[in-house]
Formats: structure tokens, sequence, C-alpha cells
């Protein structure tokens, strides 16, 4: 039996600039889209990251119980690793009262043509498409750009609750690093 892995950049269990809510955060590794201004670089190279099993990514998500509202997922580029993603959405999605959204550099289109893309879909609340474009530059509404698509894929959210979400925030950890998070965090 071949255990789904996920290769990833880094995960942070609390969040409230990436989704409605407090939110756990993963972000995956590996992108080839090549989005010049990315705010991610460093999770691009497919090699980089490390993987882990699916099961030990639900058991740390579910760990979280009640303290969070939802999970959601930005990369690198999350599709480019669809059959595991599809894994551990599908557990969040039936395992757990969390919600579920999802930042893809892909179109909405070209996500309709990607074969593993309808399992990754039936599990989420919400996917923010496209790829970001600097000379459209937006942040608000969790959209990087203008040209980036939001589709709500159940009644769990609307346009309000992704826009009360701030644009960026600091995160102090326990060791004393800080990381900025959120889709605008250097001009917020």
């Amino acid at each position: 039996m071949v255990i789904p892995r996920l290769r990833i950049s880094h995960f942070v269990p609390y969040s409230r600039a990436n989704g409605p809510g407090l939110r756990a955060v993963l972000w995956v590794q590996g992108c080839s889209l090549g989005c010049r201004g990315c705010f991610n670089p460093h999770t691009h190279s497919a090699g980089g990251g490390k993987l882990l099993a699916v099961d030990e990514l639900f058991d740390t998500i579910a760990a979280l119980g009640n303290t969070i509202e939802g999970v959601t997922v930005s990369g690198g580029e999350p599709m480019q690793q669809p059959t595991p993603l599809a894994a551990l959405l599908r557990r969040v999605r039936l395992e757990t009262p969390l919600s579920t959204l999802l930042f893809s550099g892909y179109t909405w289109d070209e996500l309709k043509q990607l074969a593993a893309a309808a399992e990754v879909l039936a599990s989420l609340d919400v996917l923010l498409a496209g790829r970001y474009d600097a000379a459209q530059h937006l942040a608000s509404g969790l959209r990087g750009s203008a040209n980036k698509s939001v589709h709500f894929l159940t009644g769990r959210y609307g346009p309000t609750d992704l826009a009360a979400v701030p644009a960026g925030e600091v995160i102090i950890r326990l060791d004393g690093d800080v990381e900025l998070s959120g889709i605008d965090p250097l001009r917020w």
C-alpha cells in the first residue's frame, strides 16, 4: 500500500490573514507556474520542503480541534500535488467541521481540464484561482491581483467574509522567529 504524502514548505496552526476566522495554513512545496512577483518564491523548488504523510498532516490539523475555523492551502502550487491534496481535504471535509480554502495559480478553466481537480474541488468551500499578476496588484478580499477569480463552492462563505480578512499579519513563534503572512503583508 502506498502512503499518500504531500511535499510541504511549512505549516502555521493559527492565522487570521489567510481566510475567514482563525485558520491553520498549509503551504505546499513546488510550483512550475513562475508568476513574476510571487510572494512565496521559496516554495517553488519541487525538491524543497519536506514530505509528510497525509495522515500525519490530518492528525496535526484535527488535534487543533475547535480552536480553528478552517484550513487554508497555499503554496507553491497545491494543484501540482492533486492526489495527496485530495486525500487530505477529503478527510478534513468528512471528519471535521472545518472549512477549506485553497489558493491556486491555475485559472478556473485550467482547473476544469486537470484530471484530478474535481476531487479537490469537491472538498473546498472557497477557491481563489489564477496566476498572480503584479501589474494588476490588488491585495483585497484575499485576491493578490485583480485577475484572480473567487469561487464560492458551498454556501459557507460569501464576499463579505473574504473582505473582512486582514491583508497581513505578523506571526511571532515561540522560538522567536517572525513570519509575515497574508495576501499583502509587506504593504499592510
